[in-house]
C-alpha cells in the first residue's frame, strides 16, 4: 500500500495493452473477468471517514464496534466499497483505441449486500451488457458490477454502472 498526500491507496492497477474499437464495440454481453484483489484495511476506512466526515463508530472505532457494533467489528463504509469501482475497472476494461474520453454517467441499482469486514480483500467482476450509440460520437455503456469479498458467501456490492464515452475526431 502506498500512501498518497499521507492517505493509503491501493497499488497500481494491471497496465492492459489497448483493443481496437471494433472489438469494444463487440463486447456487449461480454464477461470481462475479476480484477485484482484490494485489501481494505482499518486505515483506508479511517481516511475515507475523514474525507466525508461519516465518523460511525462502526467505522472507525474498532473496540466498540466489537463491543456494541451488529459486525463484530469495523466494516467499511459501503460508499469506500463504491468508490473503489474505478480503480478495479482499470484492472479489466483495456483503453480503447479511438476514445477521446470516458465519462461516468451514474448508476442503476446499486445494492450494498453484504458488510466489508476491516482487513477483508475486494474484487471486482465486470460484465459489459450494452453498448449503443446515444449520438454520433457518443456511446453509452452499461456495465454490470459485482464487488466480491474473498471468502464470502455474498457480495459486497451489486450495481449497473453507466458511463457515456466520446469518440475521438475520425475515430468510426
Amino acid at each position: 500500500m502506498q500512501a498518497f498526500a499521507g492517505l493509503p491507496v491501493p497499488d497500481a492497477p494491471r497496465v492492459l495493452a489497448p483493443i481496437a474499437l471494433a472489438d469494444f464495440l463487440a463486447s456487449a454481453g461480454a464477461d470481462l473477468g475479476a480484477s485484482g484483489w484490494i485489501t481494505v484495511g482499518q486505515d483506508m476506512i479511517d481516511a475515507f471517514a475523514q474525507l466525508t466526515g461519516d465518523m460511525q463508530f462502526i467505522h472507525v472505532d474498532p473496540a466498540r464496534a466489537a463491543a456494541e457494533g451488529p459486525f463484530g467489528g469495523t466494516v467499511a463504509h459501503g460508499f469506500l466499497t463504491l468508490s473503489l469501482l474505478p480503480r478495479m475497472a482499470f484492472d479489466v476494461i483495456p483503453p480503447v483505441e479511438g476514445i477521446a474520453a470516458r465519462v461516468n454517467y451514474g448508476f442503476d441499482k446499486i445494492r450494498f449486500l453484504a458488510p466489508v469486514p476491516a482487513g477483508a480483500r475486494l474484487r471486482a467482476r465486470f460484465v459489459r451488457e450494452s453498448v449503443q450509440e446515444r449520438k454520433p460520437g457518443q456511446l453509452a455503456i452499461l456495465t454490470s458490477v459485482a464487488v466480491e469479498i474473498e471468502g464470502g458467501e455474498r457480495p459486497a456490492l451489486s450495481a449497473q454502472w453507466l458511463s457515456m464515452w466520446t469518440l475521438a475526431e475520425g475515430a468510426a
